[in-house]
């Protein structure tokens, strides 16, 4: 057999890492960054877990860059626009550039769960938008906070998991 190419990748040869945002502590999930990882340059494809008690990311959308994420296993809550979403294992949801839907995933369960995210790379043109943590803005430079972000019909949930909002 020869010997694998580099654009072939093995989950387990990626190691795991934690995002934690300015100013906070909290670590969100686990995420191998496999598409950069097998050289991937115009596409983000990550493998992120969610333990108990933890979420994906701040609830967030964005201007010029579409993403999505599919439950591998386990089960999460899609938190969309201020409202909870049950997926399970086999489900897609996904977030057309522009929309101003908002989301982040929480695992409010008992057992780990596993996405497959991903989207495009990061542009030039893209800007954010954190509905629920505007504090995020002061840590983006004057460019990248989506000002004009779409009006949305908000839900009263506040983003984080269960966890954190008995604490």
């Amino acid at each position: 057999m020869t010997a694998r190419p580099p654009f072939i990748v093995s989950t387990a040869d990626v190691p795991e890492r934690r995002h934690v945002y300015p100013n906070s502590d909290e670590p969100m999930g686990a995420a191998r960054r496999l598409g950069s990882a097998a050289g991937l340059q115009r596409i983000g494809i990550n493998l992120q877990r969610l333990v108990p008690g933890s979420r994906s990311s701040w609830p967030h959308a964005e201007s010029d860059e579409e993403e999505f994420a599919y439950v591998v296993e386990g089960e999460v809550d899609a938190w969309i626009d201020g409202r909870l979403h049950r997926m399970l294992a086999g489900d897609l949801a996904a977030f057309p550039a522009g929309t101003g839907i908002s989301h982040c995933f929480i695992n409010n369960g008992d057992r780990d769960a596993l996405l497959l995210v991903g989207g495009e790379a990061a542009k030039a043109s893209n800007r954010i938008v954190y509905p629920v943590d505007p504090s995020r803005r002061a840590d983006m430079g004057v460019t990248e906070w989506w000002d004009d972000a779409p009006a949305r019909d908000f839900g009263d949930h506040d983003g984080r998991p269960d966890r954190q909002r008995r604490g």
